[in-house]
């Protein structure tokens, strides 16, 4: 049971500090990474858990996602503006046919998901 318990809380900070990292960097999703942390920290540590739920930046956006599945629309726009720019890259440095083709399809399907989550429009 202590051996479970130590991998959730070790999961956690894992997903907590990729998380942390995400805000910074616009390719690495972090509310993902957030949600992942607090369902590790549940199972870990109650400590844990209440701590990331009212953290007064971290805690919002897990709390739109459980309450109603919602994305902020600042939120969308950084992820919209990160899947253009991994799209545009690659396109720019002459990646093949193929790895754009599979690219487009991800990245549109990714794009709706994220434009037909409630939380506000984008524009």
């Amino acid at each position: 049971m202590r051996l479970m318990r130590a991998l959730w809380i070790t999961a956690g900070a894992i997903f907590t500090g990729l998380g942390i990292v995400g805000v910074f960097l616009p390719l690495l999703p972090t509310v993902p990474f957030l949600l992942l942390a607090a369902a590790c920290f549940a199972r870990g540590s109650e400590r844990l858990h209440v701590w990331l739920m009212e953290h007064p930046r971290l805690g919002p956006p897990i709390a739109d996602w459980h309450e109603h599945g919602a994305i902020r629309p600042a939120a969308k726009r950084a992820a919209l503006i990160a899947i253009v720019l991994s799209f545009t890259i690659p396109l720019a440095l002459g990646a093949a046919a193929w790895v754009l083709g599979v690219q487009a399809v991800a990245l549109t399907v990714v794009t709706a998901f994220i434009l037909t989550r409630p939380g506000g429009s984008v524009f």
